[in-house]
């Protein structure tokens, strides 16, 4: 059990607290559903960047997909072997697809036709053949929110079937591009099976009919995407996953990679804030507290749910929002729910905030964010400390005229 009121006394809030033990069970489970076959788990950086964090998962063996090439120095930081990094993103830069050739990490996922041809000219530039991948969009409906899913053609992200093999028979034939894996990812949050072996059942017959023409690809890149219980969800689990994607590669020898971020992380990060006040407007409860929309977006970007708990404080409910000090009406961490009455400096816990948490993020308001702390075989340590106002102007203060 954490502690949570001495964690408050000892580093105070707002805070992220993040329980090591519960990443290493989650990254455990799928790498055991994975067992029977080569297998990467290159971790989604994006979904929490600590580096300590990184750092714990690399000692695990896992790998990084990274969406910037501040993803990739951050995995090389912690410790994550070249040959285990992917670069993916549908806006890289040329000085980043510069920086990632050089690094000569294990492949870049390529979006477009145009970025495949800057990628060419940049390792024509440098003398050597780019490793590269196709983000294949397979057009299936993941069943998830709208502003996470990635796997339809009316989103950004990847090519449709016709232009990937397009792509691919551009790299076969360049002396600087060595097509060696295939990449889909249809969405996150996703807690419904059909749709992913759907998918990897159009990218796996795009693998056979490439495989024709003498283009074989080693890696199958599966993305990511498992959904977590944040409510009342039900999830997929780890091996019916694991063997619904198996289950489409019959006669393809490939490595998987498979790139879990919110699954590691989400359900094991937790919000400590504390109520600074209560307030009634005629009919509206508000509990106002330190935390805010600048430390933990969710709630306000997506209409998230997050479990909320209040600490020893068990007395008779009543609706109230939760809100923060930000000026915005949309800073808020839950809406109409049954609270129990709060003194000055009672805290609150917001669960399954390990993922999309800290990483979205600002200094709105000028807020410093938080600190973040990691428990570990019941031992806590401080793994980013707090900003302080000096942080926040330390890039301004020598321009000010």
């Amino acid at each position: 059990m954490i502690n949570f009121s001495q964690l408050a006394q000892k580093y105070q809030t707002p805070l992220y607290i993040y329980d090591f033990n519960k990443i290493t069970e989650q990254y455990e489970s799928l790498k055991v559903a994975f067992k029977a076959r080569k297998a990467i788990l290159a971790y989604a950086v994006k979904s929490n960047s600590n580096l300590s964090v990184v750092k714990h998962l690399a000692k695990l063996g896992a790998g990084a997909d990274c969406v910037s090439i501040g993803e990739v120095r951050r995995a090389f930081m912690a410790g994550i072997p070249k040959y285990k990094i992917i670069f993916s993103g549908v806006g890289k830069q040329d000085d980043e697809i510069k920086e990632a050739l050089e690094s000569d990490i294990l492949f870049i996922n390529l979006e477009s036709e145009a970025e495949l041809g800057r990628v060419e000219m940049i390792a024509k530039d440098l003398g050597i053949k780019a490793r590269i991948s196709v983000r294949v969009n397979p057009n299936i409906d993941p069943k998830t929110h709208p502003y996470i899913s990635t796997g339809l053609h009316g989103n950004k992200f990847g090519v449709d079937l016709n232009m990937a093999k397009r792509m691919y028979l551009k790299a076969k034939n360049s002396e600087n591009l060595d097509p060696v894996g295939i990449h889909f990812h249809i969405g996150s949050q996703l807690t419904e099976l059909e749709p992913i072996r759907e998918a990897a059942v159009i990218v796996a017959d795009l693998v056979r009919t490439l495989q024709a023409v003498d283009i074989e690809l080693k890696f199958f890149d599966v993305g990511g995407g498992l959904g977590v219980t944040y409510k009342d969800e039900v999830t997929i689990d780890p091996k019916e996953y694991a063997q619904a994607i198996l289950g489409t590669l019959n006669g393809l020898d490939m490595t998987i990679m498979c790139e879990p971020g919110r699954f590691i992380t989400a359900n094991a990060g937790h919000f400590l804030t504390r109520v600074m006040y209560e307030k009634q407007n005629d009919e509206k409860r508000f509990v106002i507290v330190d935390g805010g929309m600048n430390d933990l977006l969710r709630p306000a970007l997506y209409s998230a749910y997050h479990r909320i708990e209040a600490l020893d404080n068990d007395g008779e409910t009543s609706l109230a929002d939760i809100v923060g000090p930000v000026c915005e009406s949309g800073d808020f961490f839950a809406k109409d729910t049954q609270l129990p009455s709060f003194k000055h400096n009672d805290l609150i816990v917001v669960h399954s905030a390990g993922a999309y948490g800290f990483g979205m993020g600002s200094n709105y308001n000028t807020r410093g964010r938080s600190a973040e702390v990691a428990i570990e075989d019941g031992k806590d340590r401080l793994i980013r400390r707090r900003e302080t106002f000096e942080d926040l102007i330390a890039l301004e203060e020598e321009f000010i005229k």
